[in-house]
């Protein structure tokens, strides 16, 4: 009698996955560990007893990569700021519309 063939696996298809998640997972570690880093900075600032008044503009200056995420994560807000002004709009004055409608316009000039 003749050993049988093993049937085929899906190791393979398993290890190609394995392998296009890992990079996700390794930017993802990368991340946590950058935003660890500015959050550690941060507080380090906020806490230092010699600092009088804080300064948001140092902290951005002064802590790298923090500016670049500070404007990435405001970018990835701004569809939640349009909704919350499109929603209060009907609760604002005729007065306080057309003020705004002046800032537009002067803004598209």
């Amino acid at each position: 009698m003749m050993p049988r063939k093993a049937a085929p696996t899906d190791n393979e298809d398993t290890n190609q996955e394995t392998k296009e998640v890992l990079p996700e997972i390794e930017e993802e570690d990368d991340e946590i560990a950058n935003l660890n880093r500015m959050l550690a900075a941060t507080l380090n600032y906020l806490s230092d007893d010699e600092v009088e008044e804080i300064d948001i503009e140092y902290l951005l200056d002064h802590t790298e990569g923090l500016r670049e995420w500070w404007n990435r994560y405001r970018e990835s807000n701004r569809k939640e700021i349009e909704e919350e002004i499109k929603k209060s709009l009907g609760e604002l004055s005729l007065k306080e519309l057309e003020m705004i409608r002046e800032q537009i316009k002067e803004k598209q000039d």
